[in-house]
């Protein structure tokens, strides 16, 4: 199945703090506040989209991208997040939001972190051509235990190649 992405609409806050707060999601995220979300709504420097499967118009998961007004051409992808799992939505959104980044916005680099924990996520962007760039080693404290982040890029010479 295919999938769209729009604007998030307040409407739709309940879907994405529910989907963000999701057992299976919360654990690889620094979740926000439902007010949080809706801030971003209005900023100028932030894209926040729903994810939609196309056939159906259902919410799937959502997308926050940063770094929109950034002048060094470097956009930053927030958060993907997807509520229904191994259907193939990550990839399709991951690859919609590189050809929106590199295509449309003409930026330089497309860049995100995540959790060195979250394998799952890591292998997708590996396996879409993102490259290491480093690791943030314990920056992260959740409960008793700190976590490191891993910061991945992709440059537009390697989207084009």
């Amino acid at each position: 199945m295919s999938i769209q992405l729009r604007p998030t609409r307040p409407a739709d806050i309940p879907f994405v703090y529910e989907t963000e707060h999701a057992a299976e999601n919360r654990p690889f995220l620094l979740p926000w506040t439902e007010e949080r979300h809706r801030q971003a709504l209005a900023h100028p420097d932030i894209r926040h989209l729903i994810v939609e499967e196309t056939e159906t118009g259902r919410a799937v998961g959502y997308v926050i991208i940063a770094g929109l007004t950034n002048p060094h051409g470097s956009i930053e992808l927030m958060r993907i997040t997807i509520s229904a799992k191994g259907k193939g939505y990550g990839r399709q959104v991951l690859r919609q939001v590189k050809r929106w980044a590199f295509e449309e916005q003409q930026a330089h680099r497309l860049w995100l972190d995540v959790k060195e924990a979250n394998q799952r996520a890591l292998n997708l962007y590996l396996s879409e051509g993102f490259v290491i760039e480093g690791k943030l080693r314990e920056c992260l404290k959740t409960g008793e235990r700190y976590e490191s982040l891993l910061i991945l890029s992709m440059l537009s010479s390697e989207y084009r190649d």
